[in-house]
């Protein structure tokens, strides 16, 4: 989507005023069916999120005040882009605790499904969790790694994989049940379900496992890792910055002909 078509988005920042009626029909028609997809299965940090924020059916989120409630609670704020960013920029904001989002709403003809991620895969799916000082502190550190190694394609990809299984696709395991706090799965009412089935596989979350495992963008995914907790998933960050150093060091990293699963290509997405 061209900037100069994005209406929402004007000088920078979120133009709130130029939401039309059907975008805030879209915003209820999916905040509606993700909160009855996930209540039963989301994080309870995640829909605890979603109150810390303000989030409701009723209202887009308006992003100056989403942030004066975020930068209280972690010092995090969400700042409007036109659209997917560039790996430098996108780690660079992380690491000053910026998360970029779009301001764009998907028409009622895309509800099931869009290509390319907007305001509400970016913002329900994944500003709530930016309340959660540990998960919070985790994104932070991941994107300060990414900037070590920015311009190293070997090992952004490597990086792709833990922001991948966890920010995206990760699951948590809470009072004995797993639940989502994946991003990619949150803002999927399809993969909300079938992610805890019995279908794909469920790992522990292993970091070296995560490095070494490859993945698809097109398809639900056919594995998942879990975590014990976001204090947990933070403390990793060491572990993943040390392997990533020796894996750079001794350049032991799948060559992109061997970076397959079932004949696709596995390509890194953030």
């Amino acid at each position: 989507m061209k900037k100069s078509k994005i209406s929402t988005l004007k000088n920078g920042r979120q133009n709130h005023a130029a939401y039309t009626d059907e975008d805030h029909l879209v915003w209820r028609l999916l905040f509606d069916k993700q909160m009855e997809q996930l209540g039963n299965r989301a994080s309870l940090h995640f829909m605890e999120g979603l109150k810390k924020t303000g989030f409701t059916r009723e209202n887009i989120p308006h992003f100056e005040e989403v942030n004066r409630r975020l930068i209280k609670l972690t010092g995090w704020q969400v700042v409007a882009v036109e659209g997917i960013v560039e790996d430098r920029e996108f780690f660079e904001l992380l690491s000053e605790r910026k998360f970029p989002a779009t301001t764009w709403l998907r028409s009622q003809d895309q509800l099931e499904y869009l290509e390319e991620p907007d305001m509400f895969h970016d913002v329900f799916a994944h500003v709530p969790l930016l309340s959660n000082p540990a998960f919070a502190d985790f994104l932070q550190q991941i994107s300060r790694i990414a900037l070590r190694y920015a311009g190293n394609e070997e090992a952004i990809e490597l990086l792709s994989r833990v922001y991948w299984f966890t920010v995206e696709f990760g699951l948590i395991r809470e009072k004995g049940q797993l639940r989502i706090y994946g991003a990619g799965i949150l803002s999927s009412a399809g993969e909300s379900t079938y992610c805890l089935g019995l279908d794909p596989m469920h790992f522990e979350f292993g970091v070296e496992q995560i490095l070494n495992t490859g993945y698809c963008k097109s398809e639900f995914q056919d594995r998942y890792f879990i975590i014990d907790s976001f204090e947990k998933l933070f403390a990793s960050t060491a572990e993943i910055s040390e392997l990533i150093d020796t894996m750079m060091s001794k350049r032991k990293i799948f060559a992109p002909e061997e970076m397959s699963k079932n004949g696709q290509d596995l390509v890194p997405s953030w």
